[in-house]
């Protein structure tokens, strides 16, 4: 995925100011307790493996790089290349996933306080500005390996955004990993569709509608007035019936 990301967007009403300057996404990402942490040296060397790769998608389809155009752009020798990668697309997925693990924890680093469940504003911005490298994407059918891993991250992120915003903490943890899931799935046809039809709305109305269509289904209805049938006692139902 693109290694540089747009600068964070204006904050809507009823959302909280954001950070002026949008992380680049970079391979340098916050990484969960789960994952073992890498040491500088291969980092910088990932780093500069995938900066390569990015760039020649740029300039070419997918299927027509080689590892030796890798090596060449990032100035690296064959066997470290083998060292940290099968092939280029084991390092291609490596790039992308952490591309998708910075975009979609993007509101959960920040200590964004707003109701926005998934940065939909920063990630069409982002893709808008993608075009070249989703064409050399879909040339080598790559676009569903992406959006596949997207939407798993994503999901994830959702759900912890759900448990941190006080008015979805009425729902309980399978509901709301239902919810996230679903919710994620929904993003991704959202952004599909977006794309084409080439931006026809801007990536602010996009993260509005998305949220709308969220908070909708989340936010649970007032409580209906009782009707005058149902709270009527039973002597008064009695008393309309016609004589026999």
């Amino acid at each position: 995925m693109s290694r540089n990301a747009p600068p964070s967007p204006k904050p809507r009403q009823g959302t909280a100011p954001q950070s002026s300057n949008w992380p680049a996404v970079k391979k340098k990402v916050a990484v969960s307790p789960v994952k073992k942490k890498i040491d500088r040296r291969v980092r910088a060397t990932r780093d500069g493996l995938g900066d390569a790769l990015i760039a020649l998608m740029h300039e070419k389809p997918f299927e027509t790089i080689t590892v030796q155009h890798v090596l060449d752009r990032a100035k690296v020798s064959r066997s470290t290349f083998y060292s940290h990668y099968s092939d280029k697309n084991d390092l291609f997925l490596s790039d992308v996933e952490d591309f998708w693990e910075m975009m979609s924890t993007a509101l959960i680093r920040r200590g964004d306080t707003s109701n926005r469940v998934a940065p939909v504003q920063e990630l069409f911005s982002h893709v808008a500005d993608m075009r070249q490298l989703i064409a050399s994407m879909t040339g080598s059918e790559k676009v569903r390996d992406v959006m596949e891993l997207g939407q798993g991250h994503f999901a994830r992120a959702i759900d912890q955004r759900l448990a941190m915003i006080p008015a979805a903490r009425h729902l309980s943890p399978t509901r709301r990993s239902a919810i996230a899931h679903a919710s994620a799935g929904s993003l991704f046809s959202l952004l599909n569709w977006w794309m084409h039809h080439g931006g026809s709305a801007t990536p602010a109305q996009m993260d509005a509608l998305y949220h709308q269509t969220l908070w909708s289904g989340i936010t649970p209805p007032p409580p209906r007035p009782a009707s005058p049938s149902a709270a009527a006692p039973k002597s008064t139902v009695s008393a309309t019936r016609k004589p026999q």
